[in-house]
Parts: structure tokens; C-alpha cells; sequence
């Protein structure tokens, strides 16, 4: 490996102007839990390395009219630990749980989780469901994206070279909402996601649903946010019906691959299995709301 070079800015404009003159050699240090591991195996040689966590807006959680911000720089155990959010969130919070074991989760990110791009990430489908927005500055400014356009592939993502993810907004919930978060694996503790899936739904005052949103993990290339798995929520009353339509629905939307992990039929079907025990979560939290 050639030399490298370790910078840590303390602003954002110091830290894009970094990554804007390494022509894309550079990578961001925020947890290092995925990267470290890409570098000792060889898979990633970055020229510099850009740590951002001394970076006061990457490392903030703020309540702003309902709605929650978190830098993209915060630490799993710092996002599950903040009552507030993970009382407004609890499906988010769900999958930020399962991201790796304790040690893991005090230095892993979400915004990493997100960054890292792999199909199987536990807190992404959690946060499409959500309807979560990231906040992204660059060499020519700052723009808002919906999470689920952050992804493109298995390592892949849509930021432009010198793009950095900042933020994460978590919009102002109404009343009578829920989301929740499971997902299927072949052991129970810090593994990776066979299929997994993100439900978010508001109840009107007699209990129909009427929004919802649905994301699946680990049956594509990245997360799916699904609308015909919404549809078949929404003017119901989350009973058993429409509950066999979702299923249905997301099972129809996988285009998962066969791996050691997993065949492609299984994934299909336990996609089904696994958004509707995900919706059955929601629906109890947003009656408890």
C-alpha cells in the first residue's frame, strides 16, 4: 500500500475542499467499521483518509418542530440511548440495534451504514420507510436527497465525487403512527440480513390506515422502497387480507440473487413473512400512540 495521509478538518468547507482535490482517492473515516476492514483486506487504498467526526454538525441529534436531525457522524449507541427519538422512531431505532454487536455499535454511524451501500444494511430500510432525508454538501453546494436515492448498487451510491452525507431528517410524525423493523437471519445475533423490512403507517381516529410506506432489504441490488406493498395497506384496516395482499406484494417486488446465505426462492418468500410481522409491529405501536 502506498503512503497515505491523515487529515481531520473541523468544519464542513475544509473537509469537502479536502475530498474535492483527491480526484476521488480520498475516503471519509467517521466509525471506521467498514472501512478499516476494506483497507486491511485490500479491497480499498485510499491516498488520504478524511476523519470527520470533529466536525460539530456531524456529530449533532436536534428536535427541530417535531422533526429529528442526526449528523451523519453519530454512533449507533448514541441514536438508540436518545429517549426522543427512539420514542418517535422506534422502528428506526430497530434497525440501528442490529448493526454489529455493542463495541460495534459505539463506534459504527448511520450515516456509514448508509454510505457503505450494502444491500443487506440494517438501519436503510428502516429509514426509507421512514421517509428519512439526507442532507448532502459538495463542491458546488448543499442538497436535500430522499434516502432511498442514496443507494444504487452493492457499494455503490449517487453522491458526486467530494459529496459528503451530513445529516439525516427524520420528518414530524402524526398521530397514530408506527414503523418497525425485523428482519430474517440464520442466527440471532450479528449477522447479516438474509431479508429484512421497514414498515411506517398512520391510522386515521377509526383505525384505517391512511399512509403508508414499505421498504425491503437484502432481496435486490439495494433497498426497495415498495408502493404496491403501501397500497395494499392504505383504506384498510390492517386486517388479515390486506395483510396476504402485502405479503404478496412485497414477494412480487424481490429480484434477490442465490448466495451462501440464501437461495433466491427462499428470500421471496420469507419477504413476505418478514413485512408482514414488520406491519403487525407498526400497527400495535401506532394504536399505542
Amino acid at each position: 500500500m502506498s503512503e497515505m495521509r491523515f487529515e481531520a478538518p473541523k468544519t464542513l468547507q475544509a473537509a469537502v475542499a479536502l475530498l474535492a482535490a483527491a480526484n476521488g482517492r480520498a475516503r471519509i473515516l467517521a466509525g471506521g467499521t467498514d472501512l478499516v476492514i476494506q483497507m486491511r483486506s485490500g479491497r480499498v487504498e485510499p491516498e488520504l483518509l478524511v476523519d470527520i467526526k470533529g466536525i460539530p454538525e456531524m456529530n449533532a441529534i436536534a428536535l427541530d418542530n417535531g422533526a429529528y436531525r442526526f449528523g451523519a457522524a453519530v454512533g449507533c449507541m448514541d441514536l438508540i440511548e436518545h429517549a426522543g427519538l427512539a420514542k418517535a422512531w422506534p422502528g428506526v431505532i430497530d434497525g440501528v440495534k442490529l448493526i454489529g454487536s455493542i463495541q460495534v455499535k459505539a463506534r459504527a454511524s448511520v450515516g456509514g451504514n448508509l454510505c457503505n451501500a450494502s444491500p443487506a444494511a440494517d438501519s436503510v430500510p428502516a429509514l426509507i420507510a421512514a421517509a428519512a432525508v439526507a442532507s448532502i454538501i459538495g463542491p458546488k453546494g448543499r442538497r436535500e436527497v430522499p434516502v432511498e436515492n442514496i443507494p444504487t448498487g452493492p457499494g455503490k451510491t449517487s453522491l458526486a465525487p467530494g459529496e459528503i452525507v451530513v445529516s439525516i431528517l427524520l420528518p414530524r410524525r402524526p398521530p397514530h403512527s408506527g414503523d418497525a423493523y425485523v428482519r430474517f437471519t440464520p442466527r440471532t445475533e450479528m449477522d447479516i440480513a438474509v431479508v429484512g423490512a421497514g414498515v411506517n403507517l398512520t391510522l386515521d381516529g377509526g383505525g384505517t390506515c391512511v399512509q403508508a410506506r414499505v421498504c425491503l432489504g437484502a432481496v435486490a441490488e439495494r433497498a426497495l422502497l415498495v408502493p404496491e406493498c403501501a397500497a395494499a395497506l392504505v383504506g384498510t384496516k390492517v386486517d388479515a387480507a390486506a395483510l396476504e395482499r402485502l405479503a404478496a406484494a412485497a414477494s412480487a417486488a424481490c429480484r434477490p440473487i442465490d448466495d451462501k446465505r440464501g437461495t433466491r426462492e427462499f428470500r421471496i418468500k420469507v419477504a413476505g413473512v418478514m413485512v408482514r410481522r414488520a406491519a403487525e409491529l407498526a400497527l400495535q405501536r401506532a394504536r399505542g400512540n
